[in-house]
């Protein structure tokens, strides 16, 4: 049994602990555990109080294999308690794994952890690490970082998708995919998937002329959308097209249909080991260079070296 600790504290964002705690539960093979600054009620920054079966006082740091920091706004005010923070330090010490979930990270770089180290948080608080901690390469893109030993993850769901990939290192890809199969949640996402997903990024349409050229350009990436042939499935002219919908979504189609490939690409890159030049042809850019001059634009790197960032996302 490997022994899971998740640090909660008053104020902390209840699905921070419960989503990973249920994908470490629903695993088997982990005890898993939680330990608050006192043994006892915790009350989550929603209202919903939690029952903490440990304090920093009675749990003993030694023989935790993976520990997890849980966000929250109360994290403001728990990476200044002291007892909570030495705590966390020796417990780190001597674990196999060290992870928060996402303003988790405030308390892991309080605790001196992250020190210049690749890690991520929640994209709402990056101003607010970056000027608190400009030792840490920060990176508010992916949804989850390994760093060595130390991983990282965005907000709230991106947790979930932290554990499962920690079960999957554990227990092996099939037990990992049974789990998310059982939790109905997407067969992992990889850590290199972006939190700006395009819901997250994009203003929703407004009207069903152009929910129908959004839907069109989401079901196959790789299609031909060009502002006649979206016109057409929207029941519009071009003209009329093109500006209803820069109005409702904010961007212009050919922006988002630009947008939309590379994230898939991003998922293509990471996932897959298929060739950029196959990646290109299949999600309608073409060519491998006009996927590099995309990717460049919204990403700041080559598809190769993406690729290379992200290489133990790829299933061998």
């Amino acid at each position: 049994m490997r022994r899971v600790v998740f640090v909660v504290y008053p104020g902390f964002q209840s699905l921070d602990l419960t989503g990973p705690f249920e994908v470490f539960q629903t695993a088997g093979g982990y005890e898993c555990l939680v330990v608050a600054p006192a043994a006892g009620p915790v009350r989550a920054g929603s209202g919903l109080p939690v029952h903490a079966g440990h304090g920093v006082a009675d749990l003993s740091p030694d023989g935790v294999d993976t520990l997890v920091v849980v966000g929250g706004d109360g994290v403001d005010e728990a990476r200044h308690d002291a007892a909570l923070l030495d705590w966390t330090v020796r417990a780190a010490a001597g674990a196999r794994r060290v992870a928060s979930v996402c303003s988790g990270a405030f308390l892991l770089a309080a605790a001196g952890l992250l020190a210049g180290r690749r890690a991520t948080t929640h994209w709402g608080r990056e101003e607010q690490f970056r000027r608190e901690h400009p030792d840490v390469a920060l990176d508010c893109d992916p949804i989850f970082i390994r760093d060595g030993r130390i991983w990282t993850s965005a907000g709230v769901t991106a947790g979930m998708d932290l554990a499962l990939a920690m079960v999957e290192e554990d227990r092996g890809r099939d037990v990992a995919h049974a789990v998310a199969r059982e939790l109905v949640l997407f067969l992992r996402r990889p850590g290199s998937q972006s939190q700006f997903s395009v819901p997250l990024w994009s203003r929703q349409p407004a009207t069903d002329p152009i929910r129908a050229a959004v839907a069109a350009i989401h079901a196959d990436p790789g299609a031909r959308h060009t502002i006649p042939d979206l016109a057409e499935r929207a029941g519009l002219s071009p003209r009329h097209l093109q500006r209803r919908f820069t109005a409702e979504l904010g961007v212009p189609p050919a922006a988002y249909v630009e947008r939309v490939r590379v994230e898939a690409a991003r998922r293509a890159l990471a996932e897959t080991a298929d060739p950029v030049e196959a990646v290109a042809r299949r999600l309608g850019f073409g060519t491998a260079e006009t996927l590099r001059r995309a990717f460049h634009r919204r990403v700041g790197v080559a598809p190769a070296d993406y690729r290379d960032r992200f290489r133990a996302a790829i299933p061998h």
